[in-house]
């Protein structure tokens, strides 16, 4: 498979527009909670489909859950926030008031896909106004799954490369992590590193 080449200089300023979206998204979150959420990406890397398969099956040795939100556009691919499904619903569990009365199944769903929904937008955001790129969404969706048939369930290619950024949230006394993982086929990834070139001159 061909591989995106990127230097750090570049990877450093897809970390710091990840960032940006994330804090953005995290604004937001806040402004409709009355907990407050604090969200950072400590690192970020580009690696293939096929070893992304591997990172989620180490990442979440069970059930999945993802918010999934495509994008075309200038460049075109699919924008993924991931958590093992018992993190995602430790997650919401801080995030609304839970009743005897509700669904926790579909509580949980469409809460995370909410909450998804916002950082994912932030992070696309941010790409698109910084880097001068214009993208049309679809309606995210949300994904719930045993690691082993992720990539399956969720449509994504491991011929795709994956652009993967780690995410911290913090919420209250909650410290936990998940994953924003953008989809992209090799021209797409190459597409996104030119545009970074031209815009911050390396």
């Amino acid at each position: 498979m061909e591989s995106a080449i990127i230097s750090t200089e570049q990877l450093e300023a897809i970390k710091e527009l990840c960032n940006i979206g994330v804090g953005k998204g995290a604004a937001v979150l806040n402004s409709m909670l009355s907990t407050h959420i604090s969200l950072n990406v400590p690192y970020v890397k580009i690696i293939s489909g096929k070893d992304f398969r591997q990172e989620v099956k180490a990442f979440a040795r069970n059930s999945i859950s993802a918010v999934e939100l495509a994008f075309k556009g200038n460049i075109s691919g699919a924008a993924q926030l991931l958590f093992p499904t018992e993190t995602a619903s430790s997650l919401v569990s801080v995030l609304v008031e839970e009743g005897d009365d509700l669904d926790m199944d579909a509580l949980r769903a469409g809460t995370f896909c909410e909450v998804g929904n916002i950082v994912l937008n932030g992070v696309m955001g941010s790409i698109s106004n910084i880097l001068d790129l214009s993208f049309e969404y679809s309606v995210p969706e949300y994904i719930e799954t045993h690691s082993d048939n992720f990539m399956k369930d969720s449509s994504l290619s491991e011929d795709s490369h994956v652009l993967l950024a780690r995410t911290r949230f913090t919420i209250d006394e909650l410290d936990i992590e998940g994953d924003i993982a953008l989809f992209m086929q090799i021209a797409a990834i190459n597409k996104l590193i030119e545009t970074i070139e031209e815009k911050f001159g390396f």
